[in-house]
């Protein structure tokens, strides 16, 4: 009998054995594949179970959770949706995260580790720590004075701290608000379908991810190539350029949108905005100095983050010289982020270096300890001093005196580049203006503010349409805003 019973308790050892086997495995091995599971609600239970946590500006939330009172117990919800919609993106239980809400998606819904300083215990106890916050760089005076000045116009607008690669500002325009997809249901689904079937793309993030042929402001990044290289030593010497100007190799006379650019030095064809003088200018700096100069103004660059992706920029690197004198203008291939050419301006206010543009400044714990903070960091020199201040120069000179006069803020220093873009089969699209710049308030040492702005659909009169007349306007609103608004 005792036997028996001995292999009864061995029995029942090797079945106990075998039951805490299979709870590992299921708990350790596999419990990946089990959350992964389409069926399996739980994890999306747990995610909306609790508040998320917030994105800031000017130290207010811009963002906030409501109870449903359904099993996802909290929505997101959005203060200003459409102004911020582009930084923010949205959070919503049927379609996923996007922007800021995706990129900081581990803070906000309370999974970053950084969050607790004994993370294992919430590993443990399955449970997680209340919802960090994310604090932006953005200034909300900037970022409305853009949104206004887009006025629901295709378009974007991109404002940065020169000094340090804050964003203060970034709209696209005509923009969505992101609370309609934040539940689930009939609604939320038939607002995506209407949202994605909208001519205009207003979920179109036009400020990161479109890319635009920049035109004349390109000219800005020929300037800089040509003073670098030695190519042109002084800036107001005739540069011997006819106009209309023969692309090298081809019978196709280029010319120029006003007079007076024959002959130009390279400070009257940046002041009025000569395609002549500058394709030529591109063409004597040669295709490989001119990619390595767009290079290290960012261009072709596909790592960029803010912290969400950036579209590249793209300047080609195989070019016929005909082709290279379009593109030296802006033209051809090359085509440009507002942020990207927001860069450009910021290199040139800046002594040449440029910034990596950031619009996370802090993460925070719910009750306000720091998590992670951005530091500035340099993503290299895009041209010399020297050459920077003579560009600072020349830009001064076409908003005090050239194309783009509407930039101007008294009592300020500002620099600016216009530019209308063609686009379209046989340049047929209707053009797009642009307007890049940077201001310094009065006795400041240096500027402190950048921008680009590019408007789509400037006016239903092709002739009628200009970086001067339709994005110059916003570029001052929000130039004008920043230096109000002081540094942070």
């Amino acid at each position: 009998m005792i036997r028996y019973i001995r292999w009864c308790a061995y029995s029942c050892v090797l079945l106990l054995a075998a039951l805490l086997v299979n709870v590992a495995r299921v708990q350790v091995w596999e419990s990946a594949a089990y959350g992964a599971n389409p069926a399996n609600k739980r994890p999306a239970i747990a995610r909306y179970a609790e508040p998320r946590g917030n994105l800031l500006v000017d130290g207010h939330p811009v963002t906030g959770s409501r109870d449903s009172g359904q099993l996802l117990r909290y929505e997101r919800t959005y203060t200003d949706g459409p102004l911020y919609a582009p930084v923010t993106g949205f959070s919503s239980q049927t379609y996923g995260t996007s922007f800021a809400e995706r990129a900081e998606d581990a803070l906000l819904a309370g999974t970053d580790p950084g969050l607790s300083a004994f993370p294992l215990w919430y590993d443990l106890s399955r449970g997680r720590p209340a919802g960090g916050d994310a604090v932006t760089t953005l200034r909300a005076a900037v970022q409305r004075a853009a949104y206004r000045g887009l006025g629901g116009r295709r378009g974007a607008a991109v404002a940065l701290e020169p000094a340090t690669g804050r964003i203060l500002a970034l709209v696209s325009s005509p923009s969505y608000d992101p609370g309609l997809l934040s539940g689930t249901g009939t609604k939320v689904k038939a607002a995506w379908a209407r949202l994605n079937a909208d001519p205009a793309k207003p979920m179109l993030n036009r400020a990161l991810r479109e890319t635009y042929p920049p035109g004349s402001t390109f000219k800005i990044v020929t300037a800089a190539a040509a003073l670098d290289a030695g190519v042109v030593t002084d800036v107001d010497a005739p540069t011997r350029t006819p106009d209309p100007y023969p692309l090298p190799g081809t019978s196709t006379l280029l010319p120029n949108a006003g007079t007076g650019c024959e002959d130009a030095s390279m400070a009257e064809a940046v002041q009025w905005s000569c395609n002549t003088v500058m394709a030529k200018v591109g063409v004597q700096v040669g295709l490989e100095g001119m990619v390595a100069a767009a290079e290290r103004f960012g261009f072709n660059d596909e790592r960029l983050r803010v912290p969400s992706w950036v579209s590249r920029s793209n300047f080609d690197t195989d070019m016929s010289p005909d082709q290279l004198a379009l593109s030296s203008i802006g033209q051809f291939n090359t085509r440009a982020t507002p942020l990207q050419m927001a860069m450009v301006a910021a290199a040139v206010a800046q002594g040449g270096e440029i910034e990596t543009p950031y619009l996370v400044d802090r993460t925070t714990r719910h009750g306000g300890g720091l998590v992670r903070r951005t530091a500035p960091h340099t993503l290299g020199r895009a041209m010399s001093p020297p050459t920077a201040l003579r560009l600072q120069e020349l830009m001064v000179k076409v908003v005090e005196e050239g194309t783009g006069r509407n930039a101007a803020i008294p009592g300020a220093r500002v620099g600016g580049k216009t530019g209308t873009a063609q686009h379209g089969v046989g340049n047929a699209g209707t053009p797009y203006a642009w307007f890049i710049g940077w201001a310094a308030a009065a006795g400041a040492p240096q500027p402190g503010v950048a921008v680009a702005v590019v408007v789509e659909d400037a006016s239903a009169v092709r002739g009628d349409i200009s970086g001067n007349g339709a994005a110059a306007p916003i570029a001052r609103a929000m130039m004008e805003s920043a230096l109000a608004a002081g540094p942070r």
